[in-house]
Formats: structure tokens, sequence, C-alpha cells
């Protein structure tokens, strides 16, 4: 798999200080960022957000209004993950790279990072999503792997899609196999199962129960 610093990118060199404020509203009318980074003899001092400029006086420079940047970035070494996380907290669509040294090396574009992401196993590879749902104390994920794994299936990744005080949510992809004997599985160990799935024989018998008696009540 490509790895995701292939993706940095300098399309386009980062806004200097030193340019003037018009300058960065053209560079924004041109292009769809909400914001960009910004730096000051070659060192990142934050990103400028687009909605920011709308205030600023035309004729002053980008430098004038330093207290206004955003710091948010990611590092070279970052998994894709966090890169995404990073993304998420910051609702943007454009995220800074720095290095170790916090040299600026250029910019990840969410729609890269996307891409990245339809390229990774949980969502390329064949299979089936399951969705469960359980206390916050009671879950295990190695005893949801293990689920899985002994009713021969194969596990090609899971996160946690939802939560609150009482309760997590946990979307899991598994291999296509025994998809039925894995959420009834999951079922006697208390998980309740979220998403629907037309193998699901105990929810077909429940309905098929329902059909029968809603007919006998119409006879």
């Amino acid at each position: 798999m490509t790895e995701i610093t292939n993706y940095i990118t300098n399309d386009f060199r980062a806004i200097d200080s030193q340019e003037t404020i018009m300058a960065a509203q053209d560079f924004f009318n041109e292009l769809n960022f909400s914001n960009f980074p910004v730096v000051e003899e070659g060192i990142f001092i934050g990103s400028l957000a687009a909605d920011d400029l709308e205030t600023f006086d035309n004729d002053k420079k980008v430098g004038d209004y330093k207290y206004t940047l955003e710091h948010f970035f990611a590092r070279t070494n970052m998994i894709w993950l966090d890169v995404l996380e990073v993304f998420a907290k910051n609702q943007t669509n454009i995220v800074p790279v720095l290095d170790e040294n916090n040299k600026y090396v250029g910019y990840y574009e969410i729609g890269d990072i996307m891409k990245f992401f339809h390229e990774t196993p949980f969502l390329k590879e064949p299979g089936g999503i399951i969705i469960v749902k359980k206390g916050v104390l009671d879950y295990s994920m190695s005893q949801i792997t293990q689920i899985i794994e002994s009713n021969n299936g194969k596990l090609l990744g899971l996160f946690v899609s939802d939560s609150d005080v009482d309760t997590i949510e946990i979307t899991i992809k598994v291999s296509l196999g025994a998809l039925n004997e894995i959420i009834q599985t999951f079922r006697r160990y208390n998980y309740e199962i979220v998403s629907e799935h037309h193998e699901d024989n105990y929810i077909n018998s429940l309905k098929e129960r329902s059909d029968y008696l809603d007919k006998y009540l119409n006879i």
C-alpha cells in the first residue's frame, strides 16, 4: 500500500507573512481552500482561514494578523488515522505537514487522504459490515476479535462509530463467510446488533412469526 507521505504536496507554495491581504484574497478566490499555511522566513507560523480575510484590511500584510492564525498541523511520521483526525477536529480541507524538527514540508488535501482511505482493506476488500452496541464497561476489543475468529471469520477492521456515557457502538468489517453465525455469537455475548442483515436468521424468524401473527389476527 502507498505510504501516506506520498500524498504530501507543494502544488502551491505557502503564503508568506509579508504578502498583502489582497494577494491572499486573490489566492483564496481562485482555489477552494478553507485555510492555507503561512510561513515567516521559511518557518511555519500557522494557517490563514479564508473566512477571516473578509474582515481584514486589504493593504495590510498577512503577518499583521498573526494572532488570527490557526496552529493545527500533521507530522510526517503520523499514521493516516491520526492525520484524518486532524482534518475532522479542525473542519478543514488542508492540513500543513511538519517534520520532527518543525520544518514545513508541504500539506495534505482531504481528497487525497480519502483516496488513501479507500485503498485500505477496510473499504477495498469484499466483506460484510456489522454494527454492534454494548455497555461502555462491558465491551472488549479482544472479545470481538475472538467472536469473529471462532466462527472462521477474518477481521478486516473496526472502529468506534458512536458512544455516550453508557453505551458504545462499534462498526466491524469481516470477510464474507459465516456472517449469521458471527451475529448470533455476538447476541450470546449480549451485544446488540444495530445493523440489519439478510443473513440474520434470528430476525428473519421473528419477522416470520410476526407476519403469521398479523395474518392470524386479521382472520
